[in-house]
């Protein structure tokens, strides 16, 4: 192996190239900057993990408070209809009782107006029965007993429409 070889001087080169890289711990520092590269990645890495287990996490809530915020809607819809029931039941019912009542009404102010005019109506026929009576009285008998009797007649009936 020559000097004049050129292949001779790159080995050398090459070989105080090494030499250099050993002398200033060039190894050491691309191995410490591949551990802390290494180091960064995996911090990386249990960083993400930790975000992918706290967004499961939040993920988790959100869809438990999702539920739970169906189910309440859900029971808000059950007891709105359950009170709209209610209210429709009391309605029905308070309206039945006014309809009770307006009839029970109609038929005081019917009774009443029958009694009035089964009243009146007496009255009337008492007054013709009266009238008639005076008549037929009055064209047989005497005065004094005619007056007798239509007196007895109008006491009589006075006394049973009273």
């Amino acid at each position: 192996m020559g000097f004049e070889n050129p292949e001779t001087w790159v080995a050398v080169g090459f070989l105080i190239f090494l030499g250099l890289m050993v002398y200033f711990r060039v190894p050491a520092m691309i191995g410490k900057a591949l551990d802390e590269r290494a180091h960064r990645i995996r911090d990386e890495l249990d960083e993400a993990r930790r975000l992918r287990e706290e967004a499961q996490a939040l993920l988790a809530e959100y869809q438990r408070k999702q539920r739970d915020a169906e189910r309440e809607a859900d029971d808000i819809v059950a007891q709105a209809r359950e009170d709209a029931q209610a209210y429709a039941r009391e309605a029905r019912m308070k309206l039945g009782e006014t309809l009770d009542r307006r009839r029970r009404l109609a038929e005081a102010k019917i009774a009443r107006a029958e009694a009035d005019a089964l009243h009146e109506v007496r009255r009337r026929a008492a007054d013709v029965a009266v009238a008639a009576a005076a008549r037929l009285i009055g064209e047989d008998l005497p005065e004094a007993k005619a007056k007798s009797l239509i007196d007895d007649g109008i006491a009589a009936v006075r006394d049973r429409l009273t």
